[in-house]
């Protein structure tokens, strides 16, 4: 896409006025909603692979854009017609070559190493919790997936988790080691860390989880 704009730029001699005149408000309109999806997302601090997601449409539909306008261009040689095509099957290829290579050393890594410790992690608190009918919370840290891996919509707060543990609203704390190291020093009763993910997990983040009961 950047190397058909330059072309585009370089046929009209670099001037962006004609370029703006001559572009159509659907194509502006693809290029305005590219443009902000990216700025947007660069500026969100965690950077999830998914939030780019809404930005690959637009991109497609701009690129047919640019495609079909070079083809609409009066007095076009018959090979500089063709050279679009061709480079953008070859970006295709590569797309196509990457996105399954990297998939895949994703997919074997992640089984090596055991990235799945921090789901079976929260799996086993949760039948816990089920089994000794805990009242529990995740206090808050920056692996997002948490939430989902402990059925919880919201992270608490570790002051607000200290005052709801001491006031008996809850049973059971799930906080990386780093936080539980303080919270233990505020929990008023028998405090304990019950359990905590593997080794390779916590290798993998960086800090490990535990639970905290009673």
């Amino acid at each position: 896409m950047i190397a058909i704009a330059a072309l585009d730029f370089r046929s009209r001699n670099w001037q962006l006025r004609t370029v703006f005149r001559e572009m159509s408000p659907e194509t502006f309109w693809l290029l305005g909603w590219s443009i902000g999806g990216l700025i947007v997302m660069s500026l969100i601090p965690s950077k999830r692979v998914d939030r780019i997601f809404p930005v690959i449409p637009p991109l497609c539909l701009l690129l047919a854009a640019q495609i079909n306008g070079r083809d609409a261009a009066p007095r076009r040689p018959i090979g500089a017609a063709r050279r679009p095509y061709f480079w953008t099957v070859a970006a295709l290829v590569l797309a196509v070559v990457f996105t399954c290579g990297y998939t895949s050393w994703k997919v074997i890594t992640g089984y090596r190493d055991h990235r799945n410790a921090l789901a079976v992690f929260g799996r086993n608190v949760r039948h816990e919790a089920e089994a000794h009918h805990w009242r529990y919370e995740v206090v808050s840290t920056k692996d997002e997936g948490m939430l989902l891996y402990f059925r919880k919509t919201h992270f608490v707060e570790p002051a607000d988790a200290v005052i709801e543990w001491n006031a008996g609203s809850l049973d059971a704390l799930v906080a990386s080691q780093q936080k539980a190291a303080v919270l233990m020093n505020e929990l008023k009763g028998d405090a304990i860390a019950q359990s905590e993910p593997n080794q390779r997990q916590k290798h993998q983040q960086g800090s490990g989880y535990v639970l905290i009961t009673r």
